[in-house]
């Protein structure tokens, strides 16, 4: 069941528990544009298109943007999950239970 959540420390805890780091879409990370949020994992395929940033900028940008972080903690077969998305609360597309 996935979960959603703004607190920092708990998605801080969640990619780190999962070896992740904050990073954003290199072809849109421009000074006047904070780029696409993204997470990082060691076996990630798509390394090569990510850019690794500090907790505190990638923090910036999820606020200014008004998001949420909605995860799972564990995959049907019980092994920790990678699954995440960022949605927009300006404009909610779904409803997923706070934790």
């Amino acid at each position: 069941m996935a979960k959603k959540t703004t607190d920092h420390e708990k998605i801080k805890e969640w990619v780190e528990q999962r070896q992740g780091k904050p990073s954003v879409v290199k072809s849109t990370y421009k000074p006047e544009s904070n780029g696409i949020l993204q997470i990082n994992f060691p076996d990630y395929r798509g390394k090569s298109t990510l850019e690794d940033i500090s907790w505190e900028e990638f923090f910036t940008i999820f606020d200014k943007r008004e998001l949420s972080f909605v995860y799972q903690e564990k995959t049907a077969k019980g092994e920790p999950s990678h699954f995440f998305k960022f949605i927009s609360e300006k404009k909610p597309r779904f409803t997923v239970p706070e934790e």
